[in-house]
């Protein structure tokens, strides 16, 4: 059996990565609860199957009082990004909802601006107003007439691109204080925090934990293990080895996937002008991935 080259295998995990991740809107649409619910399981299964591999790898170490409350404030920040989109996905559908939540790009840039005093290049210039372009070819440009849940799916998906930047941004920090300290570890210990958060505002909500069936069980244990944790995995471990260029097409292989797996899977009515803002969204994605000198991690 032939081995993939050496110099393949790092795009080679990034591609598996992000086709494993693209799949996390048709979990979440089959997982049969409420929003919070489905991001409480997935954050939960993830803690489950990275316990024990940061065990058997002997990553667990101890960590110092100012990580620890950077660890909650990162998985306050998730929690933020994990409901707001899980709504989105049941008010616009996961392929939009996905979309959406890749205007993080965007939303990384402008936070950076305000607070770290990272300046803006004219290519993100021409991508955030071609990205709004897109998206309301794929919406239509009528915004008023379109349905009242169907707005609210729209601002809960750039609801969650905010929180989602903020997310990498306290993410990069534990990483940056937390060096010796594996990736693994970090996603467990924000997986954990972030299940903390979910789980006490599900309590105040009144809302059951109950999973009603076997294809909810199987949906949610599939979001935890190909989302959670085989996919943040394989493109983390990855994304350092690849050329920033190259990992930002390989990364929109998630959104683009996650748009047609909602029309393969759920027959979710699209247009050719819709296809072409889909098009045109990615390709501002891309070009503000380029212009932040970055690329970002999957979802």
């Amino acid at each position: 059996m032939n081995r993939i080259p050496e110099r393949y295998q790092a795009p080679a995990h990034i591609v598996t990565g992000a086709v494993f991740i693209s799949f996390s809107g048709v979990w979440v649409a089959w997982s049969q609860v409420d929003p919070m619910v489905s991001a409480f399981y997935r954050v939960l299964f993830g803690v489950l199957f990275l316990a024990p591999v940061c065990l058997i790898k002997d990553k667990i170490q101890r960590i110092s009082p100012k990580t620890s409350l950077l660890i909650v404030l990162c998985g306050l920040c998730f929690a933020g990004d994990l409901y707001c989109w899980h709504i989105s996905i049941v008010y616009v559908g996961p392929g939009l909802a996905t979309i959406l939540g890749n205007f993080q790009v965007f939303a990384l840039t402008i936070v950076s601006l305000f607070f770290f005093g990272q300046p803006i290049r004219a290519l993100f210039l021409v991508s955030l107003p071609l990205a709004f372009t897109g998206l309301f070819l794929i919406i239509g440009i009528n915004w008023s007439s379109l349905p009242e849940h169907y707005q609210l799916g729209v601002y809960f998906g750039l609801a969650t691109a905010f929180f989602y930047a903020l997310f990498i941004l306290s993410l990069r920090k534990i990483q940056q204080i937390e060096k010796n300290i594996s990736f693994l570890y970090n996603l467990l210990l924000v997986s954990l925090a972030t299940s903390l958060v979910l789980a006490l505002l599900i309590i105040i909500s009144g809302i059951s934990f109950k999973i009603p069936n076997l294809t909810s069980l199987g949906s949610l244990v599939g979001l935890g293990l190909f989302s959670q944790t085989i996919g943040w995995a394989y493109i983390t471990k990855s994304l350092p080895l690849v050329m920033p260029s190259m990992a930002g097409l390989i990364l929109l292989l998630q959104p683009s996937l996650a748009f047609f797996w909602d029309v393969l899977i759920f027959d979710r009515p699209t247009s050719a002008i819709q296809w072409f803002g889909v098009l045109i969204v990615l390709t501002a994605i891309y070009l503000g991935m380029r212009s932040s000198h970055r690329t970002t991690d999957g979802r």
